[in-house]
């Protein structure tokens, strides 16, 4: 029976071995793609299959030469068109991530606040939008902000407005779609966290004479930061590089680096220039992430001092 696992049996051993650790799925998923579109961003275009040089060349010693430039990014920083576009893709990201903060910690905190039985039904229907499909979801926006669509009718029908208003194809429906789309991904990381807050915590803060709002500044807020960082990033992160709802909802002027990605790939087909710009867009989201999480180490060691 030397075939067993210590403590389970074929299968149980079959199944830890067939797992990649942590590591490896981040090497495969993550990194080998990566890689992928570095190799990319160093080549120059062609007008082939596929459409850039490859990295290694044959020299006519007949020794392999690697071929690669830095002109794309060089490219990206001589033109103003691309810092706009970051600028404007992470000022409208992080508007949204403040928009969906405002709305969702008082929904979470509604909702954490519960008995269990309604609490379920509150969660449900959190999570229920995730069950149609996203395109979907965005399409059925334009159905209600159009000029002639469901919101103008009412307001126009209810004498609140003469003409219709324009709601649709500018920046204030794009901000509307992210936080429609993306609220839920701010709610329940901040419902996890305050669903496991210790009361006591706020009942002896109470007993103390702080008021409710005192309470809510010096011991709630505090422990939910956790929370807060967690759902901003996973709202920020995914809205930064944002397609559908620009694409859909946005004007012609309503710049995003999803929209200015599609257009390098496919209707430029230019891929060098394209993988320089997801490149340094993955620079724009880790490198902030990596100085924040070595700060919130460095303040946890000195606590521990």
């Amino acid at each position: 029976m030397s075939w067993l696992a210590p403590g389970g049996d074929r299968r149980t051993l079959w199944l830890r071995r067939a797992l990649l650790p942590p590591y490896a799925w981040l090497l495969v998923f993550f990194l080998a793609p990566f890689l992928i579109i570095l190799k990319i961003s160093l080549a120059d275009p062609l007008v082939a299959l596929p459409p850039f040089t490859p990295l290694l060349d044959w020299a006519a010693s007949g020794w392999q030469r690697i071929h690669a430039t830095i002109d794309n990014y060089l490219f990206l920083f001589q033109d103003r068109y691309y810092g706009v576009i970051y600028l404007n893709s992470i000022k409208m990201a992080a508007i949204s991530t403040v928009l969906c903060l405002l709305i969702g910690y008082p929904m979470a905190y509604f909702i954490a606040r519960q008995p269990p039985g309604r609490r379920n039904v509150l969660l449900l229907a959190v999570i229920l939008p995730f069950w149609i499909s996203f395109l979907l979801r965005v399409y059925a926006w334009i159905g209600l902000l159009n000029t002639k669509g469901v919101i103008n009718n009412l307001l126009l029908k209810s004498g609140l407005i003469e003409q219709p208003l324009v709601l649709i194809y500018n920046d204030f429906a794009v901000y509307l779609g992210i936080v429609y789309s993306y609220l839920p991904f701010m709610i329940l990381p901040l419902y996890a966290i305050l669903e496991r807050m210790d009361r006591d915590l706020e009942e002896a803060a109470a007993d103390l004479g702080a008021r409710r709002w005192q309470v809510f500044r010096d011991v709630t807020l505090p422990l939910s930061v956790p929370g807060i960082v967690g759902g901003s990033l996973l709202v920020f992160i995914p809205a930064i590089g944002e397609f559908i709802i620009p694409a859909l909802l946005g004007g012609s002027d309503t710049l995003m680096i999803g929209r200015a990605l599609w257009d390098e790939f496919f209707i430029n087909r230019d891929w060098p220039v394209a993988s320089a710009v997801s490149v340094v867009l993955l620079l724009i989201l880790v490198l902030p992430m990596m100085w924040f999480q070595k700060t919130q180490a460095g303040r946890a060691e000195r606590r521990l001092v």
